[in-house]
């Protein structure tokens, strides 16, 4: 195919099947670089199944893996392996959208849309200055966390390079929320050293509480003169959100198994153990312990968590956080008699409540499914344990109760069709089929339904 009958080809899709077609690029490239043989240790040997596995959980920052990461590449893989975290985190667009303007390239209409489609935004409206803030900003967090972590470090590797190449890693995979190791144990390691769970819950959380929300945050704080910075409703609800999903999901995974994982365990331990596993569901996937040690309760529990997941225009996966608290919001409101949904002295427009539900049904539908066909192809495996598997997946969260390593060839396609899903999004999965809007001619006659 010719360069000019290529765009035509692109200019005839919808910016959802552009996005889609971009993130499919991207995870080609990445099986490609991950495959070439001087970017392993020496006597590994990748098949293709757990190359694409690798790639789309890279493109997804995702995480799960069905090979060591720490055993399988060498330093010049792990490098590869960050800049391919950087593309997933980011996003495609917005990278490809830096690069632009660095060779002094002009945003055209058509790539300001891709744009919009990609960071899930509204308007257009200072689209090319947000993308070079989200630059600033994510590369910023990465190189303060790699800094502090490598300089750290060097109490626990001989050499000041590992050192800082592990803090560099480290840093990369904990901002964008990618759950990826080279410790070949994710945190466990630092299950006692409550310095760097904390340094880890911090990226881990800016990563995942949304580009806007920093960006506001950052405009609020640089702010020079006295006008006040009103925080918009989306970061309100956002934060809000997100705040109460971590404490309630602590607190919850420590009432549940406080007679079995923590029993025995110092007030300390226990609240950095349940706090560090409430946050990694937010699409961390960093872990300090063997989530299969939990009790069945608690491992619902989480699956609930990474099923919700990070917030909107950010580097996680999920229903999202906005999306779960708008559906609440309006269980509530109905609940109280209410004909519209407030917050925050705001209401919530009725085609964002439609499209909340639209998520979560679609996400139900999709998640369920791939469980049942886990069922179906790995029987080995409990139903818990597949569930979980599933629900780490469309997340893009990457814990695992150890059983990513032992699927068959089917179950890793459930898996990796479920991440891309994840990272590019319910709404951009739909329009793959939808294509373009179109306006209806007609309406038929309405008639009332008995409903509940």
């Amino acid at each position: 195919m010719s360069q000019s009958s290529m765009w035509k080809f692109i200019d005839r899709l919808s910016p959802f099947q552009v996005i889609v077609l971009f993130y499919l690029s991207a995870v080609a490239i990445s099986t490609f670089l991950l495959s070439l043989p001087f970017l392993h240790k020496q006597g590994v040997h990748l098949s293709f199944i757990d190359t694409v596995f690798t790639a789309v959980s890279a493109v997804s920052v995702t995480g799960l893996t069905v090979v060591s990461t720490a055993d399988t590449f060498n330093t010049p893989g792990y490098f590869v392996l960050m800049f391919i975290l950087q593309f997933g985190g980011i996003g495609v667009m917005t990278l490809g959208t830096f690069v632009w303007i660095v060779l002094g390239k002009k945003i055209g209409l058509k790539r300001r849309v891709l744009i919009k489609t990609d960071q899930n935004r509204n308007t257009f409206a200072g689209i090319v200055q947000i993308i070079r803030q989200i630059l600033l900003l994510i590369i910023a967090i990465e190189a303060v966390g790699a800094i502090i972590l490598g300089v750290y470090f060097t109490e626990y590797y001989p050499t000041l390079g590992e050192a800082f190449v592990q803090g560099m890693f480290a840093s990369v995979s904990a901002t964008t929320n990618a759950g990826f190791d080279i410790t070949g144990t994710s945190l466990v390691m630092f299950q006692d050293d409550y310095f760097v769970q904390f340094i880890n819950m911090l990226l881990l959380t800016l990563g995942a509480i949304g580009f806007p929300v920093l960006i506001e945050v950052k405009d609020f704080l640089t702010r020079k003169n006295e006008d006040f910075a009103r925080f918009s409703l989306f970061a309100k609800l956002t934060s809000a959100t997100f705040g109460a999903l971590v404490v309630v999901g602590a607190a919850l995974i420590y009432l549940l198994d406080r007679n079995h994982f923590f029993a025995g365990k110092s007030w300390h331990e226990s609240f950095f153990y349940s706090l560090f596993q409430s946050v990694t569901t937010r699409n961390g996937g960093l872990a300090t312990m063997d989530v299969s040690e939990f009790t069945a309760p608690t491992l619902l529990v989480i699956c609930i968590l990474m099923f919700i997941g990070a917030s909107p225009s950010s580097v996680g996966g999920g229903i999202r956080t906005t999306t779960f608290a708008i559906a609440l919001l309006s269980v509530i409101a109905y609940a109280r008699g209410r004909e519209n949904v407030r917050v925050f002295r705001r209401e919530i427009h009725p085609d964002d409540i439609f499209r909340s539900f639209i998520v979560i049904n679609t996400a139900i539908a999709l998640t369920g499914l791939a469980v049942i066909l886990l069922c179906i192809y790995e029987p080995q495996f409990s139903l818990l344990q597949l569930t979980f598997e599933a629900c780490s997946a469309f997340g893009t969260t990457g814990l695992s109760m150890g059983i990513t390593p032992e699927l068959h060839t089917a179950g890793k396609l459930i898996i990796i069709l479920l991440m891309f899903i994840g990272r590019i999004g319910i709404f951009s999965f739909l329009f793959i089929i939808r294509g373009k809007t179109r306006k209806e001619g007609y309406h038929y006659p309405k008639e009332p339904m008995i409903i509940g």
